[in-house]
């Protein structure tokens, strides 16, 4: 059996076909899961568009099934999808055999139990790690049955219930699902709701070979077509998703591709005209558009470690409305705490058509106001090292070490933190001006000798 530990990350499960993951894996996390979980009810099993996807799909049922538990075989779906398909239907579990944003080569699954509460490997994916490991079978005396559901319309409908498709205003977006199948939620969506959408498509026929690289819209040279596109049709807005669909980006108007730091700051104010005075969760790497929103809102923000099993346990804790993460993930109490790409997408079109402004309007005095680095990564074996370095050298600072170490003065701050699947350092820096972010990343630079 091709198996490489490395594959149990932090939050997820993910290694390279068919050396580090493949078919026999894939039954053993089947397995390892009902062993774990003991689920009295059924669980969700989905897959994303990966060539091998499917094949370690049916795997991981046959897993389950065999170790006696019933699966809903929801087929070809989204990350998001998968989250609704465990919530909305009160299933035991689920899960999700995907790599997300990762190039075609590689292969995994998230896993969550009831309610979308996620497995990761601090509760859950150790013990299943554990099973996998021992050469365990479970031969059920009574096998899980399996049955088929489609999904799609049951999520576009909810989708939509959380506008009033009557007020939507016409309008023309460039839609880009990286070769995933968020784009053809979104044209279901459209159908259903009659929304006065024209919808341009970009890479938006499903292809698990990824023919134009990692699909990732977070890493700065996958957001040029996107532009690009959105100038040439003079776009209201441009929207892109990860391959699976669980992140969400947006580009203004005139071509301006958006950090979602500031795309979150509109959501922040979105969610707490709904609920005043509630609690609003944002990570360590860029903070100050999103405390001055969440107070200018009356609500009231808490900063949380990146990584979406820390950011959902502690919404739930807090009973946290919303959580708009730098690396694009928003998180809704109202969809089980865990994390949208059409939701944000939905409450952009109800923001556009409420205020008859454009997205740049919206956003360009935050770019302005709020100016960024944006994630700069550095690859390193000293991350703690030059962490301790930066503690020394400003020390006069105010000083965080809740995820890696911000460190925070007057004009400016910074965040570095190691990754936790690669041996890189990751910086994010803010200020106040785009001159000082400048000089300051200059600075650090030659002063940590990154």
């Amino acid at each position: 059996m091709p198996y490489n530990p490395k594959i149990f990350k932090a939050y997820d499960i993910r290694g390279i076909y068919p050396d580090q993951i493949d078919e026999k894996v894939a039954y053993k996390l089947g397995q390892g899961y009902a062993e774990y979980l003991k689920p009295k009810k059924p669980i969700i099993v989905g897959y994303d568009v990966r060539i091998h996807s499917e094949s370690l799909k049916n795997e991981v049922i046959k897993g389950l099934v065999d170790a006696g538990v019933d699966v809903i075989d929801v087929g070809l779906i989204s990350t998001d999808m998968y989250y609704f398909a465990v919530g909305n239907y009160k299933y035991g579990g689920g899960i999700q055999v995907t790599a997300s944003h990762n190039p075609p080569e590689w292969h995994g699954a998230k896993m969550v139990r009831e309610e979308c509460i996620p497995l990761s490997g601090d509760v859950g994916l150790s013990e299943i790690k554990q099973f996998v490991e021992s050469g365990e079978k479970i031969n059920a005396k009574q096998k899980g049955s399996v049955i088929r559901k489609d999904i799609l319309d049951d999520f576009c409908r909810y989708n939509l219930s959380w506008i009033k498709s009557e007020k939507i205003k016409p309008q023309k977006v460039v839609y880009n699902p990286n070769f995933g199948i968020e784009g053809r939620v979104f044209e279901r969506i459209i159908k259903l709701g009659n929304l006065p959408i024209k919808a341009i498509p970009l890479n938006a026929e499903p292809d698990g070979t990824f023919p134009k690289g990692r699909p990732d819209p977070f890493i700065p040279e996958n957001r040029g077509e996107i532009s690009e596109l959105v100038r040439k049709e003079k776009a209201d807005f441009g929207v892109a998703w990860d391959a699976d669909g669980d992140r969400v980006f947006f580009c203004a108007d005139g071509g301006v591709f958006l950090e979602s730091y500031y795309t979150g700051v509109l959501l922040i104010k979105e969610n707490l005209k709904k609920y005043p005075k509630a609690k609003i969760i944002y990570d360590v790497r860029n903070t100050w558009a999103l405390i001055d929103a969440t107070k200018e809102s009356g609500g009231i923000p808490l900063e949380e470690r990146v990584g979406h099993s820390f950011i959902k346990a502690r919404m739930r804790k807090e009973d946290a409305v919303f959580c708009a993460e730098a690396s694009a993930h928003a998180y809704y109490r109202d969809y089980w705490y865990a994390d949208s790409g059409i939701i944000p997408l939905m409450q952009i079109l109800k923001i556009l058509s409420e205020t008859g402004k454009k997205l740049s309007e919206l956003t360009l005095p935050l770019i302005k106001k709020y100016p960024i680095l944006g994630e700069v990564n550095f690859t390193t074996e000293k991350a703690e090292e030059i962490m301790e370095k930066a503690k020394k050298i400003y020390s006069d600072a105010k000083i965080s070490c809740i995820d890696g170490v911000s460190i925070e003065y007057s004009d400016w701050r910074f965040n570095l933190r190691s990754s936790n699947t690669e041996p890189l350092l990751r910086l994010n820096l803010e200020a106040k001006s785009k001159e000082l972010v400048e000089e300051k990343v200059r600075e650090l630079k030659v002063q940590l000798s990154l």
